[in-house]
């Protein structure tokens, strides 16, 4: 296949994914019974990917999928169709974060406390021990930022999205949404520090 004929191949399956999520959004206004699992069947993959970036927990993460698609059909009103479908639902993943964010650092307190001290079988227990310190240290550290920046690191460092696609996520300017991730950037780096890390 020619660069031309695959281009035109990108081209078709492009508009045929954008004329898909067209047609979602005009059976979510109509409040067709069907349309909200379809919908969930397509993306639901995508917003527990990143509910589960952003919250750290599996058990939180499922939650919050789940409000997403329950306020789907309220939610729809607003969309105006200036971002993906899967974009919208991020940002409604966002706008639902705050309650989910405190819950999710609650439980991790909780097993914290009791000690869990499961660990995945592994060939280098050194390793794993210390990859699981790690991951423990960065998940201390995203609990501390401020809601708005831990959204920020997330979308953009974690989910590699740019800042003007994370900006749109958010509803917000895209020089603030670079701003957040600056200063979550700077305290992840203080608070690793402060545990020992450069």
């Amino acid at each position: 296949m020619t660069i031309f004929g695959l281009a035109m191949v990108t081209e078709q399956a492009l508009a045929g994914d954008a004329e898909l999520a067209d047609e979602f959004v005009l059976r979510l206004q109509r409040a067709e019974p069907n349309a909200v699992a379809e919908v969930y069947d397509a993306h639901h993959a995508a917003v527990r990917a990143f509910a589960k970036r952003l919250l750290g927990d599996a058990a939180s993460a499922e939650d919050l999928v789940h409000e997403v698609f329950v306020s789907l059909p309220k939610a729809v009103r607003k969309f105006r169709g200036d971002s993906a479908l899967r974009t919208f639902l991020i940002s409604i993943a966002v706008n639902h974060a705050r309650h989910h964010v405190r819950a999710a650092q609650r439980r991790r307190r909780a097993i914290s406390a009791y000690g869990d001290t499961k660990s995945l079988e592994s060939s280098d227990p050194e390793r794993e021990a210390r990859r699981k310190e790690l991951a423990e240290l960065l998940t201390r550290a995203l609990d501390g930022l401020p809601i708005d920046q831990r959204v920020a690191f997330v979308l953009c460092e974690v989910e590699e999205r740019s800042s003007r696609e994370a900006a749109e996520i958010v509803g917000a300017p895209e020089a603030t949404l670079r701003t957040r991730l600056f200063h979550a950037k700077k305290k992840l780096r203080l608070a690793l520090e402060t545990e020992g890390l450069r």
